[in-house]
């Protein structure tokens, strides 16, 4: 069982490092959105905070924090690994900062492969549908801002794990919607754009 585990949880540092380094990589890309300050101010991860521009100066603090926090785990497993110092079952606690990390990058941009958003890179291939949802009283994330309130939550399906973000304008609603559709082809006998307006 303990060789199973450490397989396991090798084979899952392995992943959130790849992944890291892959958005590392793609902020050094041309960004296609946000590009102005105008742009950055309408477009949030989470309701009540800005998002940052994807640059290595914007986005310092959160890569320190992950890269620190995936070598803290990585030196954990590997003493745990070949001194044998801990069960199996700690690795259930060396799991749960990298699965509560998802949004220590405070990204939301559009690349030339693809989408930032988080700790996360998702390329177009393995986008299959985005939607608009309009915050309402109904919304999970109305009254956390003013201008969260007046605006939409984007919701984009992947093939893993779906992301969000919330848009605060209707001209950058457009804008999304533009860029999206454009890439965002689902197969469904001819290639349409799998977009729903709710």
């Amino acid at each position: 069982m303990k060789l199973f585990m450490d397989v396991l949880f090798f084979i899952f540092i392995g992943y959130f490092s790849y992944k890291f380094i892959q958005v590392l990589i793609k902020m050094k890309q041309k960004v296609i959105l946000p590009v102005t300050h105008e742009e950055i101010a309408v477009i949030r991860k989470h309701p009540d905070k800005l998002v940052d521009f994807p640059t290595y100066s914007k986005q310092k603090v959160g890569i320190i924090i992950y890269s620190s926090m995936l070598l803290f785990v990585i030196v954990m497993f590997l003493l745990g690994a070949f001194f044998q110092l801990f069960g199996w079952s700690l690795y259930l606690l060396l799991f749960l900062p990298i699965a509560n990390s998802y949004n220590l990058l405070n990204l939301f941009a559009v690349v030339e492969d693809g989408l930032l958003s988080g700790n996360r890179f998702i390329p177009w291939k393995k986008i299959k549908s985005f939607h608009f949802v309009p915050m309402d009283i109904n919304h999970k994330y109305y009254g956390f801002s003013k201008e969260a309130n007046d605006g939409y939550e984007l919701r984009i399906q992947t093939r893993g794990l779906p992301i969000s973000c919330v848009v605060t304008s209707i001209e950058m609603k457009k804008k999304l919607t533009s860029i999206l559709s454009e890439h965002v082809m689902v197969k469904e006998g001819r290639n349409k754009v799998n977009h729903v307006e709710i």
